[in-house]
């Protein structure tokens, strides 16, 4: 698509109507709402000088950084960070997020199981870690961390052809494999998850809020059926009702989402049409933290992650109504298709960026 044939398209959506959802949205000194975009395009590639040395030659200039350590070490030092933020903006590049040690491996993988297991003292000792985790970043200057509250790790059936010669990721609930029928947690039913969750968040929150430090849990990818989970666990985060009681367990500025619009579209029966008032709903609260903008194709337990381009969500309304809401933060490609002839994703990231780059000079030109 040309620039003009881009802009044509701008304008020609700008009128689109939205669903109300009672959300109060931000308003510039006039009474109207923002006419500047105000997020930007973000990674969490990694923070090596060589993957720094390539994101500042492409614009990209906000970032989250490679997880510092699995374990509180020298690396979650306030000096530690100190020295990688310095490093990061010795490129001219932002240091908007770290991750905490919350990945969403698998819990076999996981580098605090415990946590989740809901296995005390030692859940209790690493909770206590994660918290001086947060204290350091604070004292370092980086103001925001990200986590997952996983116990399946990111589920998928086989992948399927995409575009080109290209394959996409793919879940259908039917052709996951269940087996063996419950993960090394055993059953995990709401209530416990539930219990588990609010347990860590009881503790950190407070932390968060003294410290200032925005905390950003990505929802569960993908969501579950509600009835019956998968292999023993309910995912509890799978779900925008979910999502809003996660979020209501701890009132605070500082507790809210990295909003996967991937994963959340996911969790819908007809994303082209529901994710925008998903968005503004979350958005107009400033519960969005931080954005991995990544498209589908399909719904509810049947989807593709395709290209950024080609899936059921319009990106470009999308990313309007992130502009309409205010939202302030990263904007990151996430789980790009794989192409044989782009083992690493590089060029198929690198797209990325640019159309991301491209969307949101798209609205900003909207008035």
């Amino acid at each position: 698509m040309n620039r003009r044939n881009f802009l044509q398209l701008a304008g020609a959506t700008a009128g689109a109507s939205v669903v109300d959802t009672g959300a109060v949205l931000p308003q510039d000194s006039k009474g109207s709402p923002p006419r500047k975009a105000l997020m930007k395009v973000g990674t969490q590639h990694g923070s090596s000088n060589e993957i720094l040395e390539v994101l500042c030659s492409l614009g990209v200039n906000n970032i989250c950084s490679s997880l510092p350590s699995a374990k509180m070490d020298a690396n979650w030092s306030v000096e530690g960070l100190t020295k990688l933020r310095e490093r990061v903006e010795s490129y001219g590049i932002h240091l908007d997020m770290i991750p905490l040690p919350l990945s969403s491996a698998y819990i076999t993988r996981a580098e605090l199981p415990s946590i989740m297991l809901g296995q005390s003292p030692q859940r209790d000792r690493d909770i206590d870690s994660v918290c001086q985790m947060i204290r350091n970043a604070s004292k370092a200057g980086i103001p925001a961390v990200k986590y997952n509250m996983s116990i399946l790790g990111v589920v998928r059936s086989d992948p399927t052809p995409g575009r080109g010669r290209s394959t996409y990721s793919t879940f259908v609930y039917e052709k996951a494999k269940h087996d063996p029928p419950l993960t090394e947690a055993g059953p995990v039913p709401p209530d416990v998850y539930w219990e588990r969750i609010t347990y860590f968040l009881e503790r950190v929150v407070p932390v968060a809020n003294e410290h200032k430090v925005r905390i950003a849990c990505h929802p569960h990818d993908p969501g579950m059926p509600h009835d019956k989970g998968y292999r023993g666990v309910h995912t509890v985060l799978g779900s925008v009702d979910g999502l809003k009681r996660f979020l209501s367990i701890k009132e605070s500025p500082y507790h809210g989402l990295n909003f996967c619009q991937g994963t959340v579209s996911e969790m819908l029966q007809d994303p082209g049409k529901e994710i925008l008032d998903v968005i503004r709903y979350f958005g107009s609260r400033k519960k969005i933290f931080n954005v991995h903008f990544r498209n589908i194709k399909g719904r509810f337990l049947n989807f593709q992650e395709t290209y950024i381009d080609n899936g059921d969500v319009d990106m470009l309304k999308a990313m309007r109504v992130y502009k309409e809401a205010g939202y302030d933060g990263m904007m990151m490609p996430d789980h790009v298709p794989k192409i044989a002839a782009d083992p690493k994703g590089y060029q198929a990231f690198a797209y990325t960026f640019g159309y991301i780059k491209a969307l949101i000079a798209a609205v900003n030109a909207e008035m």
